[in-house]
């Protein structure tokens, strides 16, 4: 019951970011090509400030922080996705402090090594690209990506398989909780898959999502489906979109050249650099 329950949340999961993408908010109704735009050039900030440039990455939160409010998103679903990415991240950098145990700034009396630094850096980078992707997500949804990635001349066939890849997902987990479903019925107050059926159940498993995946293909080729990804009538780009997209990268600009918090820091106390 509790696997079954588990496979049900995922799945929730999952269709929750569709769901927010069908939202009509300011940030919802900016085009999807200059969202993905936006979040690229957010992307590439980001990862290109040097492992010691901790401070400096801090006013990057001022985007995904704004768009999480105008496009009215639940912050604890989308940190929910991050904690789940987020070990793969601390893997990363976990032995930068025994590759850089120099002593390099002093923080309450503790002296902390370039390691410590450059692997929260990493965390930081982290956490900042997988909030702007999920934000991307929730905002545009996956169709209009993949429509946006068409306009960048991003080739079909790559679109293609992110497409279906993504809503295949959702078939292999509903199939999954189906066949779990049916095994749990067949052996009531059994904890667990037997060891002597898990290979079998596995491999019922993988004919029943070939299956679907065959009903599925078949339904799109009734509908028109000729391998070509076709979303529908793509709205065009406004002065409004070019000025958001204007306005986040310089601002990403800025916070990648001039360190904001030490020159605020600086003007609050008066002391001038």
């Amino acid at each position: 019951m509790i696997i079954m329950t588990n496979i049900m949340e995922s799945l929730y999961n999952i269709r929750i970011l569709d769901e927010l993408a069908e939202k009509r908010t300011v940030i919802h109704n900016i085009h999807p090509l200059i969202k993905l735009l936006t979040t690229i050039a957010y992307v590439i900030i980001t990862v290109s400030f040097g492992k010691y440039e901790l401070s400096n990455l801090l006013p990057l939160l001022f985007y995904p922080i704004v768009i999480i409010t105008l496009a009215e998103i639940p912050v604890i679903p989308i940190l929910k996705r991050i904690l789940v990415v987020l070990p793969f991240i601390i893997g990363i950098g976990v032995f930068n402090p025994l590759f850089d145990p120099e002593p390099m700034l002093v923080f309450l009396g503790l002296q902390i090594s370039g390691g410590w630094v450059s692997f929260l850096s990493i965390i930081i980078k982290g956490f900042l690209t997988l909030l702007a992707a999920l934000i991307l997500i929730s905002t545009t949804g996956m169709t209009w990506i993949a429509s946006a990635l068409r306009l960048l001349r991003i080739p079909r066939l790559f679109v293609l398989q992110l497409l279906l890849t993504y809503r295949y997902i959702s078939v292999i987990m509903e199939e999954a909780g189906r066949t779990w479903n049916a095994y749990m019925l067949r052996a009531p107050g059994q904890q667990g898959v037997s060891f002597k059926i898990s290979g079998p159940l596995a491999g019922q498993l993988l004919m029943r999502t070939y299956d679907r995946a065959q009903r599925v293909y078949q339904a799109m080729s009734l509908r028109g489906f000729i391998g070509e990804y076709n979303p529908g009538e793509v709205k065009k780009v406004t002065v409004k979109d070019c000025l958001f997209l204007g306005g986040w990268v310089a601002f990403f600009s800025v916070c990648r050249y001039i360190n904001l918090p030490a020159l605020i820091g600086s003007v609050v106390t008066g002391v001038m650099t």
